[in-house]
């Protein structure tokens, strides 16, 4: 293995397992620490997907290390810390503490932060991060009902959560290509900056970035910096060829559904898509959850009732002032966790009456789907959208899932993404 990898949670993970897998590496997508048996094959990358994006910052920086240790065990000569494109979080971190973790265990004192994605419009320019061409702190981000993003200038968002220091490496020198930002990194790691924010609007200057980023020990951004890592790591010598994925993926047969916990704007604008196509659809409402009046069972039931030919959805996705109003009555921790655990233990249920196809959205929703079914490592399959594929499950039951970020896909991904299966 030459790429260990640590995703805070289970939609970002399989972004970035996509991103390695398109561009070339053989790679393996696992929940949590991987099981014990695991066969590895020839992977060239181990992606390992926690559930620490949200959590206290020392129980995501013990569960990082946890992965980081088993990676390194394995055999990785490269670490990955993957978190969000639109770098989700709070002033206790998350990011800030992993990488600062990482850093230590692998003994090395530099490395970058880029959660740039330009093909789902993340741009970072002059340290500051732009999605869809506006400001962080004036996008949708601003009311994320955990991690509200109030500052655009990730320079100051990350300063505030490490005690290292934090530099930048500006758009002049990334457009000067991976010889300018090599010299960059030099200068920030001379100048004692321990991590260095690095500006990028382009693929081709993440590609320059990776290039100049293969002889570090550890990378931490979004999964679109890992675009050029896999062609500058052959360039290196440190594996000898590529190889790309199949384009196709051949689904378990049964029922198809869709399950949407994210509320951010894509997801909500992909319901309302889809509400529009005619797709059967059920809104959960926390209350009804918390007052009893709503179980995991009248949600099956009701998906299992649904015509066969349709695609039934399940969504909580609400506009931000009724999910505040929720959460000023149930506590913001308590209505996520409420709605998790529904939609959790739906999922856990679905196989058995015969739906194997399951569409997810949200990266908590993921996650909790995930854990409930009892899968462990995943197959990638073909791009759906920027971001997010098809994977097959390798253990647990038999399924075909598409985890997608609350803030991927367009508006018809809801309607679109069964035709790339077979």
């Amino acid at each position: 293995m030459l790429l260990g990898c640590i995703a805070d949670d289970l939609t970002g993970a399989t972004d970035l397992s996509l991103m390695l897998s398109r561009e070339g590496l053989r790679t393996v997508q696992t929940t949590g620490l991987p099981p014990d048996g695991l066969d590895l094959g020839q992977a060239d990358a181990v992606v390992v997907a926690l559930k620490s994006r949200t959590i206290p910052a020392a129980e995501a920086v013990a569960q990082s290390l946890a992965a980081a240790d088993w990676l390194l065990g394995a055999g990785a000569r490269r670490l990955f810390f993957k978190y969000c494109s639109t770098f989700d979080s709070t002033d206790a971190g998350n990011i800030g503490p992993v990488a600062e973790a990482l850093l230590r265990r692998l003994g090395a004192d530099f490395t970058l932060a880029c959660p740039a994605f330009p093909a789902n419009g993340r741009s970072i320019y002059q340290g500051h991060l732009f999605v869809n061409g506006v400001p962080l702190a004036e996008s949708s981000m601003r009311d994320h009902p955990l991690t509200p993003m109030r500052d655009s200038d990730l320079r100051r968002v990350l300063q505030r959560q490490t005690g290292l220091a934090v530099g930048h490496v500006a758009f002049a020198d990334v457009e000067a290509g991976s010889a300018a930002i090599a010299r960059a990194f030099d200068r920030e790691r001379r100048a004692g900056r321990a991590i260095a924010i690095v500006d990028a609007i382009t693929d081709a200057h993440l590609r320059s970035i990776g290039a100049a980023a293969a002889d570090l020990a550890l990378v931490t951004g979004g999964s679109g910096v890992a675009i050029g890592l896999p062609a500058a790591y052959r360039d290196a010598g440190l594996i000898a060829a590529l190889t790309p994925p199949a384009p196709a993926i051949a689904a378990p047969p049964g029922r198809a559904a869709i399950l949407a916990g994210s509320c951010s704007a894509a997801t909500r604008g992909q319901v309302e898509a889809a509400i529009a196509a005619g797709v059967p659809a059920f809104r959960v409402d926390p209350l009804a959850i918390a007052d009893g009046a709503l179980t995991p069972a009248a949600v099956t039931a009701w998906l299992a009732a649904q015509p066969a030919a349709t695609t039934p959805l399940v969504y909580s996705s609400d506009a931000p002032e009724a999910v505040h109003a929720v959460q000023a009555r149930l506590g913001r921790d308590k209505a996520g966790h409420l709605v998790e655990d529904l939609l959790a233990a739906v999922a856990a249920a679905l196989p058995d009456a015969g739906f194997r196809r399951l569409l997810v959205a949200g990266g908590e929703t993921s996650g909790a789907v995930v854990a409930a079914l009892g899968v462990r490592a995943l197959a990638i399959g073909p791009e759906i959208d920027p971001g997010v594929p098809w994977t097959l499950s390798l253990s647990g039951p038999a399924v075909a899932l598409a985890l997608k970020s609350g803030n991927f896909g367009t508006p018809d991904f809801f309607l679109k993404a069964w035709r790339f299966l077979t």
